[in-house]
Order: structure tokens, then C-alpha cells, then sequence
């Protein structure tokens, strides 16, 4: 794998997590340990051993190497965003508001905090909120096909056909070729909605 900045990798390993791509997932989060072990970037080195153990399941121990990050580092949107999303997965979605508010305060331009503080909402029937969250994310970080596939689910659960369509071609047009049958459910989506059936 060809050196890249510890910057970079993390976006990598967001993509490679959300489409779950567990293989290329290990790789990005050993290449981030070898990084920061060696420059001895004690923050970076708990984000992905917290990253580790999450793609392992193991929320509760992930949140405390996320805990480890963000004490070395509080103005790390991420960390405060994989601990929320930890505490959701450990059945604590109403505690883990708190800490996607405290990411985006210490990291204000941090898209993917946004977006999953947005899909909570969206699963939370607080659509038109989540609208507001996802349209913040995409001003950030415009080309995230995945934004745009949880900002039509919103609009479809709004019922405005039109705009989930909008939205879903969008995800489409930007997701990587590297996942045919995701593209494949949105096209059907795209479909199912035109008909009228969605």
C-alpha cells in the first residue's frame, strides 16, 4: 500500500467501513497504527485501535480507546462521531446525541458528523432536521454518494417523491464502480419511486 497521510486514510477507511468492505477496512486501520505508532501520535494510535475493535464488534472497547483519542485529542470530530456511533450500537442512541453535538463544536467542518447525526434523526422520524444535517454534510463534502442516499430516504419518508429521486440519482452518479449492487438498490429505488411504488 503506497504511504498516504493519516488524513486520507481515514477517509478511506470511513468508505471501506460503510460499504463494508471489512478487508480493505484492516489494512487502512494497520497502515493508520503503523503511522501513528511511528510518529508517536498517541491520539491517532487510539483512533485505530478504537477502529480495530470496532469492525471486531466490540463497541464497549472501542469507546475506550475513543475516551484515549479524544483526551489526547478533543478537537477531533471523528472520535466524537465513532463513540456516538458506538453508544448507538450498544443501544444508548439518546446519550450519543451529546457527543456528535460536542464533535461538531470542536470540529465544525467535519462532514461525516453531520451525516450520522442526520441519520439518527431521519430513523428517528425527525426528517425534515436529518434534511437539514444531510444538506450540511454535503456543503462540506458535495461528492459523498452516501449522504445523498440517506437524504433521499428522508425525503421519501417526507413523501417527496421527487427530491428522493433527485437525491438517489445523485448517490448513483457519484458512488465508487467499485460497488455494483449498492448502485443496483438505488437504481431500484429510483424505479420503484418513479412507478410510484416506494
Amino acid at each position: 500500500m503506497a504511504i498516504v497521510g493519516l488524513a486520507a486514510l481515514r477517509h478511506l477507511l470511513d468508505d471501506a467501513i460503510t460499504y463494508e468492505n471489512l478487508s480493505a477496512a484492516k489494512k487502512f486501520i494497520e497502515e493508520g497504527l503503523r503511522i501513528a505508532q511511528e510518529k508517536q501520535w498517541a491520539a491517532e494510535i487510539f483512533y485505530f485501535k478504537a477502529q480495530r475493535e470496532i469492525i471486531e464488534g466490540n463497541d464497549r472497547d472501542a469507546i475506550v480507546y475513543l475516551d484515549l483519542a479524544i483526551k489526547h485529542n478533543p478537537y477531533d470530530g471523528a472520535a466524537y462521531n465513532d463513540r456516538a456511533l458506538c453508544m448507538i450500537a450498544l443501544g444508548m442512541a439518546q446519550e450519543a446525541i451529546s457527543y456528535f453535538d460536542q464533535g461538531i463544536e470542536r470540529e465544525p467542518d467535519y462532514a461525516n458528523i453531520y451525516h450520522n447525526k442526520g441519520w439518527l434523526l431521519n430513523k428517528w422520524g425527525q426528517h425534515r432536521e436529518a434534511i437539514l444535517f444531510f444538506k450540511k454534510a454535503l456543503e462540506l463534502e458535495p461528492d459523498r454518494a452516501v449522504t445523498y442516499e440517506n437524504l433521499a430516504d428522508a425525503y421519501v419518508n417526507l413523501g417527496s417523491t421527487q427530491e428522493a429521486i433527485k437525491a438517489f440519482q445523485k448517490a448513483a452518479q457519484l458512488l465508487s464502480p467499485s460497488y455494483p449492487k449498492i448502485k443496483e438498490q438505488i437504481d431500484a429505488k429510483i424505479d420503484l419511486l418513479a412507478k410510484g411504488t416506494l
